[in-house]
């Protein structure tokens, strides 16, 4: 009996915490963080405050630590700064005011600092094993320089084949350097790390600090980026990494890589050199020759949180307000903000042809039961929506038109626009968009196309799933 006011008193205190927690929260969360964020993370912390406070604290919004966004606005100036100086490549677009080609690159320049060159050659590579073998032998026919900037790399025949590689590289005195997500590539390192540094490749983790935060930054932000620089005459970038292509067993990863040379390099480079100093603090070199060697105009659009902007969802959502005929958008995963899924909406009910292409497959549960929660409003405005069937479409590009196209490794989901480093191409050219459209066409000749109707019958346990999940949009 005397043990029951000790257990009531703190029943008092466990009370008195737990309405203050609802109480700070709902006084700090939307102040901070955007209001769909805002709503899942009070959701959270109204049922669970004392979980939904400390993963609010961990995860609650991007932030990064100060050193980051200084090193950050120091490679943007640098950029700007070498850029003036390159005014012999700088393409200027043709159109009148209104059309996409001719605004989309003053936008793109503005938010992510690299201007719109004209003399690139792009060629685009639809088959996994094709573009895994253009990069390793374009790494075996290095003569100074290497770099890889890649978010996944596995402990597989593939990761082994590159390391390999990039030893024989250094063998022959090439300059190797590698930058890998701590997280996603965490197999690569583990295995790989230790004999490139030992054969004289410099291998550094992105985004790799622990419990560190002050030098580092939320601990859920990763660096999704893809992309290699050949000897600073040929580049690579898009969907595809350093893995081998089993991500959901039975369906191999269908990828799409653009194989670039020409001026765009330049910018490969440049931002490969961004990261570089951001994760080790050493300035590179991203100046050389870039010869042009085709008529592609075309600019790389990086996003992240390290920007004040969101980088890659304004360019998105431009795109899609400047369709005038068509835009094909193909991602594996769909989980958008108000922003992109109200210009979604609102371009089909313009009038406008609104394809989505996304995996019928997917390896990431969470996100496929979300993104399914978003077809219904997005049918009845008259958006098209198709499932591929073979593999798990990986890829992620976008083509406006004739005239645009946007390849490299943004997905449409709220997690690729806030929280990952991203990189796309921007290709003003009716050449390469022609080539992406003949691909996309192959994606919808094989593929399950969604009715309104049917998509509609389907049970109501399935609807409830799918709601709960779209209640995480901002933390998946």
């Amino acid at each position: 009996m005397p043990a029951m006011p000790i257990d009531l008193h703190a029943g008092y205190w466990l009370f008195f915490l737990d309405w203050l927690i609802r109480l700070a929260a709902l006084a700090w969360i939307p102040v901070h963080s955007p209001p769909a964020a805002a709503r899942s993370w009070l959701l959270l912390v109204g049922f669970v405050p004392l979980l939904g406070l400390p993963l609010y604290l961990v995860l609650g919004h991007p932030w990064l630590a100060r050193q980051r966004r200084e090193r950050q606005a120091l490679a943007s100036q640098v950029i700007r700064e070498r850029q003036g100086l390159l005014r012999e490549v700088r393409w200027l677009p043709p159109g009148g005011v209104g059309e996409a080609s001719a605004d989309i690159p003053g936008l793109a320049e503005r938010l992510g600092d690299f201007m719109p060159t004209r003399g690139n050659g792009v060629e685009l590579l639809d088959d996994y094993a094709q573009s895994l073998a253009a990069l390793l032998s374009d790494i075996e026919g290095a003569r100074s320089e290497v770099h890889l900037l890649y978010y996944l790399m596995f402990d597989d025949g593939v990761g082994a084949e590159v390391a390999a590689a990039l030893q024989r590289a250094a063998a022959r005195g090439v300059r190797c350097r590698v930058l890998l997500d701590a997280v996603g590539a965490k197999p690569g390192l583990r295995a790989f790390a230790r004999p490139l540094r030992d054969a004289g490749v410099e291998v550094h983790a992105m985004l790799a600090g622990g419990l560190a935060w002050r030098s580092l930054s939320r601990m859920d932000l990763r660096n999704h980026r893809k992309l290699a620089v050949i000897d600073r005459q040929t580049g690579y970038i898009g969907s595809q990494n350093l893995a081998a292509p089993q991500f959901v067993p039975g369906r191999p990863n269908r990828e799409l890589v653009a194989r670039v040379q020409g001026p765009a390099v330049r910018q490969l480079a440049g931002l490969f050199a961004s990261d570089w100093l951001i994760e080790t603090g050493e300035r590179l070199a991203a100046d050389g020759d870039y010869i042009g060697t085709g008529a592609v105009p075309a600019q790389l659009l990086p996003g992240g949180p390290a920007y004040p902007f969101q980088n890659a969802r304004n360019v998105v959502v431009a795109l899609i307000q400047h369709a005038r005929r068509r835009v094909v958008l193909t991602t594996p995963y769909f989980v958008p903000d108000d922003v992109t899924l109200g210009a979604l909406q609102l371009a089909a009910l313009s009038g406008v042809e609104v394809q989505l292409v996304l995996s019928q497959s997917n390896n990431q549960n969470l996100t496929r039961w979300a993104q399914r929660s978003y077809y219904e409003e997005l049918l009845e405005a008259g958006v098209r929506i198709a499932l591929y069937r073979p593999h798990f479409l990986h890829a992620k590009h976008l083509s406006v038109d004739d005239d645009i196209a946007l390849i490299g490794s943004i997905n449409l989901d709220i997690r690729s626009f806030a929280l990952n480093a991203e990189a796309g191409l921007l290709c003003y050219d009716r050449g390469v968009v022609a080539r992406l459209q003949g691909i996309e066409r192959d994606y919808l000749a094989d593929a399950e196309v969604l009715a309104l109707d049917s998509w509609r019958a389907r049970p109501r346990w399935r609807r409830s799933v799918e709601g709960i999940a779209r209640l995480a949009d901002s933390l998946i």
